[in-house]
């Protein structure tokens, strides 16, 4: 049993590496946050442990480390993933060039090309083998074409090999016999078998998210061989070492190294915020939040209904196709750190390039000289120059203001405090729009939903988001600049499984559908143990794929019921009538004298693990200090204000603050306008309302 004494979440983002360490005997939690680094990630990481143990946290009381991480994310948008080699199916190797037929961005673009290939026609390899569309067995693999082409490859310098034969879904035996042929030759190379990372119908997507998976495998290898070694070394020596994954959910440092669980950490690093939102704010993510997660390069916005952070199954990144759950959410590149610039025309644009935390905004005073959101809100009195994390970083005000004024407010015949404002309101106008289209294609009413701002920049915006929503709440976390590590103590152990089989639901018994269930659960028990986690305390959920006859795309359609729970005709019945009111929900209409054919059966499997538990904050004490620590000009859209500056920390439960207002705290600073007032609530939030 684990008695240790600490917990810690650890969130690497664009600028800043935010940590967040529970102690479980007081319940209090502690914040750091350091420059990440970006040439290699651990660094900040492991800077960040050692703050705590120079404090006094004995490194050997961390009982349990999770982290959310871009570091395959950036991989693939920086293309710095490793050499892959394609096995295919012979007959099928133009699937990668030919793909899905559909062409991203503009239709009419005439220079319009693909995105380069993962394993070029030079390292895709045909393989005699074929299984039809059963799983039956029409052709034999050829294993001495296997270990030619395996010869081939290595010679060739691959770094990691990816199997995709047709219909391996149905039949993987090809596939895993073709692994065990490749290790004979090439012991240590990597291999992604599509028949693991994503055993589902259609080519494209299967081979798509494999060669993904093959792409980012020796990166994450890499990556957590390097942070467990920093780990060790700073004599964290805990086991419980998680990953956030895609889907909210964590899985064990192992888990990420192979068995073609890789590309679960695409989107590793803005789900933990969306988690945090659905589990911390409960009570208003069953009546509808919207999280903007501003950083330092970017901005994530998710929506949270009935508790739950909406999903989806397929998604894209880098323009490439990547087909594995994850939390619904839209990324744009609007952060503290998005440098404004001039176009040939003369107009101001914000992003998407961003100064990073290497030199980071121009006010950072490291060497940067490009205007940023930052150095927007430093000249226009959001941020105090002198309290930047609490004090222990001062901004270059000075400097703020000689990047706008040279690269914008000179060229553009304006004043600074014009420029500036110019800047926020089109970073501000971007993310409104953003939320505003995201809402839009999934059918959600913004009028009753509740804004929760968070990330180092989301509370300075957040207010002039939601007056261009019409949103007439916002909620700020108390820790908003470290919320997302604070996700990474608020989630389970997830995995998640699928099977295709096409077939009409009207033809599939409860016996068939319970034997394929059982044969997931089974083989999730058997991962489970392989991870040191125990398969006795597992919850499983189950979903059915539906669609109607002849339909191109299917609905994730949850099944009643425990899994202990034998499924009936009853259960089958229930499914299609909740795939009709789903249907009719996201689309408008549903067709229910139309028959329904199951194309893929899902499993979720939850483990628990402790979490942290939110209290209901302290008494107003007649000993705390004023909260209002002073006064400070500030320009809003351009018109000079006098805002009241309060001390988050000061702020009882019940506090009022009206607008104009600065709260400022170690993490974040909120920006509360005029028309607007707040109050911290018994959670110890600041709840802002238009008055």
């Amino acid at each position: 049993m684990n008695t240790a004494r600490y917990r810690l979440g650890v969130d690497v983002g664009g600028t800043h590496t935010d940590l967040v360490l529970l102690d479980t005997t007081t319940g209090e939690l502690a914040v750091e946050k350091v420059a990440s680094t970006p040439s290699n990630p651990a660094l900040g990481v492991l800077e960040g442990i050692a703050r705590f143990i120079a404090k006094g946290v004995p490194p050997s009381q961390i009982g349990f480390f999770a982290h959310g991480t871009t570091i395959t994310t950036n991989a693939l948008l920086e293309m710095r993933g490793a050499k892959v080699g394609l096995f295919i199916t012979e007959g099928y190797r133009a699937v990668q060039e030919v793909q899905n037929q559909a062409r991203d961005g503009n239709l009419f673009d005439y220079f319009y090309s693909k995105p380069p290939a993962i394993a070029p026609q030079r390292l895709t390899k045909e393989i005699p083998e074929r299984c039809d569309h059963a799983g039956r067995v029409l052709r034999e693999l050829d294993r001495d074409a296997v270990r030619r082409a395996v010869r081939e490859l290595k010679a060739a310098g691959v770094e990691s090999i990816a199997v995709c034969y047709l219909f391996s879904f149905m039949n993987p035996v090809h596939e895993q016999e073709t692994r065990a042929l490749i290790h004979e030759e090439f012991p240590a190379v990597p291999v992604s078998l599509s028949s693991e990372v994503l055993p589902r119908i259609r080519e494209w997507p299967r081979l798509s998210t494999t060669l993904l998976n093959a792409y980012l495998e020796p990166v994450i290898v890499r990556y957590v061989a390097d942070l467990s070694r920093g780990l060790d070394a700073a004599a964290v020596r805990t086991q419980q070492r998680f990953l956030m994954q895609s889907n909210g959910g964590v899985m064990p440092f192992s888990a990420a190294i192979g068995g073609g669980r890789t590309v679960h950490t695409l989107f590793s690093g803005p789900a933990a915020g969306a988690q945090a939102s659905a589990y911390l704010a409960r009570e208003d993510a069953q009546r509808g939040l919207v999280t903007l997660d501003m950083g330092g390069t970017s901005a994530d916005i998710a929506f949270i209904e009935g508790g739950a952070a909406l999903e989806v199954t397929e998604a894209v990144i880098a323009r490439r196709q990547v087909d594995v759950p994850a939390l619904d959410m839209a990324t744009i590149s609007a952060g503290g750190g998005s440098i404004a610039w001039l176009d040939g025309g003369g107009f101001l644009n914000v992003g998407p390039q961003s100064a990073g935390a290497d030199p980071g905004p121009a006010c950072y005073g490291r060497g940067g000289l490009r205007p940023t959101v930052t150095d927007a809100d430093v000249v226009s009195g959001y941020l105090n120059p002198n309290y930047f994390l609490g004090g222990a970083q001062t901004l270059d005000l000075a400097a703020a203001r000689a990047a706008l004024e040279t690269h914008i407010a000179r060229p553009l015949r304006m004043d600074t405090i014009a420029a500036a404002a110019g800047i926020q309101r089109i970073v501000d106008m971007r993310m409104a729009d953003e939320v505003r289209v995201f809402a839009a294609k999934r059918g959600v009413d913004l009028s009753a939903f509740t804004l929760l701002p968070f990330g180092g920049a989301g509370a300075v915006h957040a207010a002039a988001v939601a007056e261009e929503l019409g949103i007439r709440r916002i909620l700020v976390p108390p820790r908003p600049g470290a919320f997302s590590a604070l996700g990474l103590l608020c989630t389970d152990v997830v995995h998640d499984y699928i099977r295709s089989e096409l077939r009409s639901l009207a033809e599939t018994t409860a016996e068939h559908a319970e034997t394929i269930f059982r044969e997931l659960e089974e083989a999730a028990r058997g991962e489970l143990a392989a991870e040191g986690m125990s398969a006795a305390e597992a919850r499983f959920a189950r979903e059915l794929d539906l669609r109607y006859s002849g339909q191109g795309y299917e609905l994730r359609t949850p099944l009643g019921g425990l899994s202990l729970e034998r499924l009936t005709a009853a259960s089958l019945r229930a499914a299609r009538e909740r795939f009709d009111q789903r249907h009719a929900q996201i689309h408008g209409h549903a067709a229910k004298e139309r028959p329904v054919e199951v194309v893929s059966y899902r499993l979720r499997v939850r483990v628990a693990v402790p979490k942290y538990e939110p209290s209901e904050a302290a008494a107003p004490s007649p000993r705390n200090a004023d909260p209002i620590k002073g006064q400070r000009a500030i320009w809003l859209d351009g018109t000079r204000l006098q805002a009241s500056l309060y001390e988050r920390g000061r702020l009882d439960v019940g506090a009022a603050v009206v607008g104009p207002a600065i709260v400022e705290q170690f993490d974040a600073t909120t920006l509360i306008p005029p028309n607007w007032s707040g109050r911290v609530d018994r959670h110890g939030n600041l709840v802002l309302a238009r008055q």
